[in-house]
């Protein structure tokens, strides 16, 4: 669980400027389902340029897809990710005993991973030379970030990308 922040700027343009907020949650909820995330237990809320993600994702993988995916979004400036790993439970009483052990787990279980901004000027090589040592090593990157990215040429200022250990 965290608090991830963004360029608002950048990102995939989803909805119109005059979208009134509770009719965009929708398209965003589509485009995380379209980069590959299960969203089949998964809320979107969006409020003042902040999207949160709830619910439930069956891996790690997938909750940060989920997160970068909505932050990669124009006019989203941060993600609330809420995203608990797992199946949702049946019934009341096993979701509220799933939520608490989950939110204890949490800080203990789960994968840490990096981030990277892209700045004017960056390739994928560029940037896996930096945080790996070799250019070589770009299609670690490519692959950690797709379907989000179609092509290795086409990264964009602000778009922030999930860089493997």
């Amino acid at each position: 669980m965290g608090f991830f922040d963004f360029i608002t700027e950048a990102g995939a343009d989803l909805f119109g400027k005059d979208e009134p907020e509770p009719q965009i949650t929708r398209p965003i909820i589509d485009h995380i389902k379209d980069a590959g995330v299960n969203t089949e237990s998964v809320n979107v809320g969006f409020r003042n340029g902040a999207v949160t993600l709830s619910g439930y994702v069956p891996n790690q993988e997938q909750k940060q897809k989920a997160v970068l995916v909505a932050g990669n979004i124009a006019g989203v400036a941060s993600v609330q990710d809420n995203l608990i790993l797992g199946k949702a439970p049946k019934d009341e009483i096993e979701q509220k005993a799933e939520i608490a052990k989950k939110a204890v787990n949490a800080n203990t279980t789960e994968a840490t991973f990096r981030t990277y901004t892209v700045k004017s000027g960056d390739t994928l090589g560029a940037i896996s030379k930096e945080m790996y040592g070799k250019a070589s090593l770009y299609n670690k990157i490519f692959k950690a970030n797709t379907p989000m990215l179609k092509d290795a040429d086409h990264i964009y200022p602000g778009q922030v990308l999930k860089i493997p250990e």
